[in-house]
């Protein structure tokens, strides 16, 4: 049986198969870590992924010259504190928005306005062209600029230019 370090140069060699095996050898184990960072399965899935996504990215070898598992654990652990961080992050200005003395209780007409607000944003998100609208499903899982250009595999400047042209093209959807 091949070494992770053998299948990962394998990988960058071009071995997708190498890939497989990387993946059949630490799916199960990575997603128990992944488990006891996060509460909820679905989301540790997601993390799974994108920690394996991650080793697909790093084709060009600069990951560290420690070894696969190892590195493979600390992208996972980093991807959980990411998200932990997001979390703390949404859940603190949920609470700074409900302890805001000025936030008057919203009564069945802005409930009506907020629904129709929300139906809108969606229309206009459903007509967005293909590269925008992965933009926007990148932004609102919490992503920061850098984080979308890697995923996107375009310069920090295009994905600046295209969140411009994305925010431009919600503005006049929503209030032509």
């Amino acid at each position: 049986m091949p070494s992770d370090e053998a299948l990962y140069e394998a990988l960058l060699g071009g071995d997708l198969k190498a890939f497989d095996a990387l993946y059949a050898r630490y799916e199960r184990h990575l997603f128990g870590f992944i488990r006891k960072h996060l509460q909820d399965a679905h989301e540790a899935e997601d993390v799974l992924h994108e920690t394996f996504l991650a080793v697909l990215r790093d084709r060009a070898g600069a990951r560290a010259a420690r070894s696969f598992r190892a590195w493979l654990f600390q992208v996972a652990r980093h991807l959980c504190l990411n998200r932990h961080r997001s979390a703390h992050r949404a859940t603190r200005a949920l609470k700074k928005e409900a302890d805001s003395p000025e936030a008057p209780s919203p009564g069945p007409e802005h409930a009506l306005e907020h629904q129709q607000t929300r139906d809108a944003l969606h229309k206009a998100v459903a007509r967005l062209p293909l590269e925008l609208g992965e933009l926007y499903a990148l932004r609102t899982q919490g992503m920061s600029y850098v984080e979308m250009a890697d995923v996107l595999g375009l310069p920090l400047g295009t994905v600046k230019s295209r969140m411009h042209q994305l925010v431009k093209q919600l503005r006049e959807e929503m209030h032509p």
